[in-house]
């Protein structure tokens, strides 16, 4: 990336401010990921993407057992096996 001219702006519109698709396609940016912002001892600003692939339940498809469950009862003691 060249320090000579911008790859890409954008207007601040309120508190928030687009990314460019340019910039978002070039570094992967997707919706859900987080900006971390950086101002550096000489005033630069950098920007680190924190790419969210996923949550923990994200591919969960749900229980598809053969055992009924009661909610009310069962869900503390899921997958403990009970004396």
């Amino acid at each position: 990336m060249s320090s000579e001219s911008p790859d890409s702006e954008s207007k601040v519109s309120g508190n928030q401010a687009n990314i460019p698709a340019r910039i978002r396609r070039e570094l992967d940016i997707d919706d859900g990921d987080k900006l971390r912002w950086y101002i550096e001892d000489d005033g630069t600003l950098r920007v680190q993407v924190v790419q969210q692939r996923g949550g923990t339940f994200s591919d969960f498809d749900g229980y598809d057992g053969d055992r009924e469950t009661t909610v009310t009862t069962d869900h503390d003691a899921w997958g403990v096996d009970g004396e």
